[in-house]
């Protein structure tokens, strides 16, 4: 097998694992769980896992201390994300969910213009409004029926807090910080959002079924740890861009397993919608340069020569 054909495939593993969160979250709600005592786990059982990573890559887990409010502000951000994604299954499809998040690379393109005065493109320009489009397909059906606001807002709070992550996590003294080290301590950070809310709430709920457990450890290992690495050997292969672009097949795993796991429907109008984000977001990617943005959080190892068998 030839050094991209191996890239493509880690690049499609890493979308695709990404994608499961809502195969292994949504039988954790039916059993009566929240999103905070799922994300709590998640985040719990993730953290050794890529504590684990850190001492296998021989690295060290000092910071100094300036480098702590940066980082618990970036653990908030992403605690944030996941927690108003998780809710948003609560309030509409995990595929359509799904979908809407995947706009995040159009928010840190109208961030960085906006905020950092980045020429915004033409063709950037266009793909906003090709998103909008696919959006409005999505948000109001042709019988008039329309998603849920709660659900629609959970998930745009959820893709804005990801977009600021991503431009902050660059622009911040953190960038020359091992990506693999600032995500162990983001998540690290971001658990005490959890742990806050567990406590203040008072409602930590526990798997009702002793199989349930796999489910928490599956999210921490697949859509975490799993499509980490696969993401770090597809960008060694391939490059950053081809693999940005393959992010694409996360929301499509998602549909998948909400229409053949769950039973959710998709009708032709949703369809159209969803296809319209998935192309404009994929120009995004291929046609600006944010991609850097775009990949900073999943780079989780440095790059490293690879060298072509003869």
């Amino acid at each position: 097998m030839n050094v991209k054909a191996k890239g493509y495939i880690l690049g499609t593993i890493a979308a695709a694992t990404y994608g499961m969160n809502p195969l292994f979250a949504l039988p954790l709600y039916k059993a009566g769980m929240n999103p905070d005592s799922v994300l709590f786990f998640r985040y719990l059982f993730a953290i050794p896992l890529l504590g684990i990573m850190l001492k296998a890559r021989r690295r060290n887990f000092q910071i100094n201390k300036k480098e702590i409010l940066p980082l618990a502000v970036l653990g908030l951000l992403v605690a944030l994300s996941s927690l108003a994604l998780f809710q948003s299954y609560n309030y509409m499809d995990a595929g359509i969910a799904s979908t809407l998040l995947f706009v995040y690379p159009i928010m840190v393109a109208l961030i960085m213009a906006l905020v950092f005065k980045e020429k915004l493109t033409l063709q950037t320009g266009l793909c906003i409004l090709l998103a909008l489009g696919g959006i409005g397909l999505l948000y109001k059906n042709s019988d008039g029926t329309t998603l849920s606001l709660t659900g629609t807002i959970l998930v745009f709070v959820s893709s804005l807090s990801y977009a600021i992550y991503l431009v902050g996590v660059n622009q911040s003294s953190l960038k020359n910080i091992a990506t693999l080290k600032i995500t162990f301590y983001v998540l690290l950070f971001g658990l005490t959002l959890f742990i806050t809310r567990l406590y203040l709430n008072k409602n930590l709920y526990l798997p009702s079924e002793w199989y349930l457990w796999g489910n928490l450890l599956a999210l921490a290992v697949f859509p975490t740890a799993i499509s980490f690495v696969c993401t770090t050997g597809a960008i060694q292969y391939i490059g950053s861009t081809p693999t940005a672009i393959l992010g694409a097949l996360e929301p499509v795993t998602a549909i998948f397993f909400g229409i053949t796991v769950f039973g959710e429907t998709l009708t032709f109008r949703e369809s159209i919608g969803l296809t319209l984000i998935i192309i404009a977001v994929t120009f995004v990617i291929a046609g600006s340069n944010i991609t850097v943005h775009l990949i900073r959080f999943r780079k989780m190892f440095p790059k490293l020569p690879i060298k072509s068998k003869k």
